[in-house]
Order: structure tokens, then C-alpha cells, then sequence
């Protein structure tokens, strides 16, 4: 493909160049040694619920993810539960991010830029790292790719009626993902104010902005009931700030590398907004409620592809002067450059270690240490999750601490009963199973119900055997004395 990147672009759309690349990427390694984290447990085990009890679980959590959940349970109903139905939607969705880049570049500053921009956008470490993620942050980057295309198309005097319907859909859609997809508005804002875009713009733009935020509207504020799941999110400190510092200081000289012009429509009017914006309203949100985490404005690499993009077209355009042959390689060769300066990082982003758990790993060893009559206790009670993503793992165990199922709860992890019925289930047992984090990642017991069950644990049982695994451990306990 790229020893013949010239001839293909005449041959080819140019934007079906990078769609590819960023396609194989995504589906180069894929199932991550068949490896699951906790929050693509949620996904997983969501999807495999009836839409009925997704309905009803959206009302107690993880309201801000209910269209997700709905797309990815109609996928599992087709094609069934396996890593690829997890993740294929977001390397698709990433491809189409991808190629909304090329569009856009191509558009506003040249081939070289858009291709430049496209290649560049599937190497950015975080897109990697999202791109087979089994979670709605893809899906969003390609929302807000297609969003600003379209915004392109209509400020180059070529927009529709019919342009500003898919406009303002496109970014209810996303919202509907995760309205902190939302921030991308006041980066078209920026946009318009600096091309001093005229009244026939600004008018349908305020119609659709404001449509998409008033039918997001009933989500934002019933979501506001279930800020306790961002709970653990911690406060904005500068260290934090460094990774988006250092972004915003290279799309800057990207952006100087286009020689922007206040009331022209170029690629630094529409990319760098598109990056600085969402990345600052966060911050601002951020010191109101802690909410920074850089997959909520993921989307902004679109904007950071962009002008990374305009650096390669002008190199392009600086050794055509000199070396016309020799300047078609370029990008070729800087895509093969990154494509190995990155490597290592792009094979740490596709095993089981860059994640923080795999459920899956910790579910094969309950399957061979359990025995018959075995009973099984979960700490936290979110480490559920292994259960409920490999149910066939833990047949025959009982969860005796378990008192109304999640989906009966409509809760991720379940109900558990309270700590004297815990108790005296735990001491009722010759065998239980402890499924916990790892000694690694394990963060300190708070919830009384788990000091509970660790202290009847250490006080009546002796540990038989004890087995940790990609973030996960489970440890087998014996009673010591007659159960009671």
C-alpha cells in the first residue's frame, strides 16, 4: 500500500487509504490473548441482558451509557458473546474517524495533509488504545468526525438543509453515548467566530446545536442522580494537566505551520479548536466536579491528526521544491518511522497487561481449583463481574452472599445481604472460593460487608490454595473446624 501510495490516490478515494490502515490496525490483535477487562465486563455482561432488564438497570446506573449498551446487545443477539463482537464496533468506528480526517484534510489543505492526517490519526497512542476497546468512545470520534465534516462542507458554501438535520443528529447520537460529547459544540463555536462565518450559518447552526442539547437534555439531568459511579474519579491536579499541555503546544505549531488567517475557513480554524476546546472545557468542568479522564475527549484526536497533518504537508510541499521525486515518499516514509518508533507501545496496548484485570484469565482457574459443594464470595462485590461474563466458569458454586441478582436489582454487581446473614453463610460452608483483585491492584477494603467476610475468613478458615492472574486472584478456603 504504501510503496504505491501515489498511484493508489489516483486510482483510489484517498480516504479509503487510511480507512484501511486504521482497519488493520484495530483488527491486529484484537482479542488481546483473549483477555476482557472489568469495564468491557460491563459491556458484555449488559448485552447479554433483555432489553427489558437493560431498561431497567438504566434507571438505577449507567444511564449515560443506555444507547451503547441497546447497540451492543443487539450485536450480541446476532452474532453472539465473543471479543470480536466486543471491540469490531469501535475499530469500525475508528476507521470512519479516520477517513472523516482525510476528507476533512484533503479538503481544506491538500492530499498529502488529509493522507498525512488519516495515516497519522490510527498511530496516536490513545486511538490505539481505544480502538479495541469494547466501550462508546470510538463510536463518539467517529460521530464527531462525521459532526465536523459536515460543519466543513457547509462553511465551503456547499451545506443543505438535509447538511444540517445529519449536523444536529450526528451530535445527538453521540451525546446519547456520553453527553460529554457535547464539548465538541462550543469547538464549532470557536470555528464559526473565527472564519466570522454570516448569518445564513450561524442561524441553522444555533437550530441544530440547540435541538441536539434540548433532546440531551432529559439524559444530562437524570444522569446528574448517578454522579456517585464518577465518584472515584480524583480531583485536577497540574500533574494531570501535563498530557494535555503538551497536546495543545503541538497542535499550536501545527496550527502556525498552516499560516491561519482570522474570516478564512483553513485546516487550523477547524483542527485546532477541535483539539484546545474539549480538552479546556473538561479542565473547567473538572474543577467544578472531578471528571478528567482523557477518553471523555478522546474525539479531540481527531483534531491533533489534523494538524499533525498540516506538518507533513508542508514538509511535503518544502522537499517538492528541491527533490519533486523524492517528496512523494515522504509520508511513507515518516508512517513507516512512527510505525516502528511506536511498536513497542502498540504491542504493550494489545496484551492482556495494558488493562488493569482480565475476568476472563481469573474464570479458568475457578473452573480448576472448584469442588463440588464449593461456595464463592466476591470482594469487592463488582468482581461479580467474572461471573457474569463466564457463568458456565462458576457452575455449581453457590454466591451466598448474594441476595437479589443484578438483573432482578438492575444493578451491575448484585444485592448482597447483610452482614450477620453473611456471616453465618460463611461459617455454614466447608469450602468457599474468594475472588478479589490481586495483591498488585487491590485497593483497600472499605465496604463493611467485605471486612465482614475477610475477618470470618481469617478467624474460621485456613487458605488450601491461592492463584493470581492478570489482576485478578482467587484463594481457596477450608473450614477449619466443623461447619456450623
Amino acid at each position: 500500500m504504501i510503496s504505491h501510495i501515489a498511484v493508489l490516490r489516483r486510482r483510489l478515494p484517498v480516504w479509503l487509504i487510511p480507512m484501511l490502515w486504521t482497519l488493520t490496525l484495530g483488527m491486529w490483535g484484537l482479542s488481546r490473548q483473549q483477555s476482557v477487562w472489568r469495564d468491557e465486563a460491563a459491556t458484555w455482561q449488559v448485552a447479554q441482558r433483555s432489553s427489558v432488564d437493560i431498561w431497567h438497570m438504566l434507571g438505577q446506573v449507567d444511564a449515560v451509557h443506555g444507547l451503547y449498551y441497546l447497540l451492543m446487545h443487539g450485536l450480541f443477539e446476532c452474532f453472539g458473546p465473543s471479543t470480536t463482537t466486543l471491540r469490531l464496533p469501535s475499530v469500525l468506528a475508528m476507521a470512519v474517524a479516520a477517513a472523516c480526517v482525510t476528507v476533512i484534510g484533503h479538503r481544506l489543505a491538500g492530499v498529502w495533509v488529509g493522507l498525512g492526517g488519516g495515516l497519522t490519526f490510527g498511530l496516536l497512542p490513545s486511538v490505539q488504545f481505544y480502538l479495541q476497546e469494547g466501550r462508546p468512545y470510538a463510536l463518539i470520534a467517529a460521530g464527531a468526525g462525521i459532526s465536523t465534516l459536515l460543519l466543513v462542507t457547509v462553511l465551503r458554501g456547499r451545506g443543505r438543509t438535509v447538511h444540517w438535520a445529519a449536523y444536529g443528529g450526528t451530535v445527538l447520537m453521540c451525546s446519547l453515548l456520553n453527553w460529554l460529547s457535547l464539548l465538541i459544540l462550543p469547538a464549532h463555536l470557536v470555528t464559526l467566530v473565527w472564519t466570522k462565518a454570516g448569518r445564513r450559518m450561524w442561524t441553522p447552526w444555533v437550530v441544530a446545536a440547540t435541538a441536539a442539547v434540548t433532546a440531551s437534555l432529559p439524559l444530562i439531568l437524570f444522569s446528574q442522580s448517578q454522579s456517585h459511579q464518577v465518584s472515584w474519579i480524583p480531583p485536577l491536579t497540574w500533574h494531570m494537566m501535563i498530557g494535555p499541555a503538551v497536546l495543545l503546544s503541538i497542535g499550536t505549531l501545527g496550527a502556525l505551520l498552516d499560516r491561519p488567517r482570522v474570516g478564512r475557513l483553513s485546516l487550523a480554524a477547524v483542527a485546532l479548536p477541535l483539539l484546545a476546546v474539549p480538552q479546556i472545557a473538561l479542565i473547567g468542568l473538572s474543577l467544578i466536579q472531578p471528571l478528567f479522564l482523557d477518553r471523555y475527549v478522546l474525539f479531540s484526536m481527531l483534531g491533533l491528526a489534523l494538524l499533525i497533518g498540516v506538518a507533513l504537508g508542508s514538509a511535503v510541499r518544502a522537499t517538492g521544491s528541491s527533490f519533486p521525486k523524492a517528496s512523494r515518499w515522504l509520508v511513507p516514509a515518516v508512517v513507516v518511522v512512527a510505525v516502528v518508533a511506536l511498536l513497542p507501545q502498540s504491542l504493550a496496548n494489545r496484551s492482556p497487561a495494558s488493562r488493569v484485570d482480565d475476568v476472563l484469565a481469573i474464570a479458568a482457574d475457578v473452573q480448576q481449583v472448584k469442588e463440588t459443594g464449593d461456595a464463592v464470595l466476591f470482594i469487592p462485590a463488582a468482581r461479580r463481574d467474572t461471573k457474569l461474563v463466564s457463568p458456565d466458569a462458576f457452575t455449581g458454586l453457590r454466591d451466598i452472599a448474594l441476595m437479589e441478582s443484578p438483573e432482578e436489582s438492575g444493578t451491575l454487581k448484585g444485592v448482597e445481604a447483610g452482614q450477620a446473614r453473611i456471616r453465618a453463610a460463611i461459617l455454614a460452608q466447608r469450602r468457599i472460593l474468594l475472588v478479589t483483585d490481586a495483591t498488585e491492584v487491590a485497593k483497600p477494603v472499605s465496604a463493611m460487608r467485605d471486612r465482614v467476610k475477610i475477618s470470618v475468613l481469617k478467624e474460621y478458615f485456613t487458605v488450601v490454595a491461592d492463584k493470581q492472574v492478570r489482576g485478578r486472584r482467587v484463594t481457596v478456603y477450608e473450614r477449619l473446624g466443623p461447619a456450623q
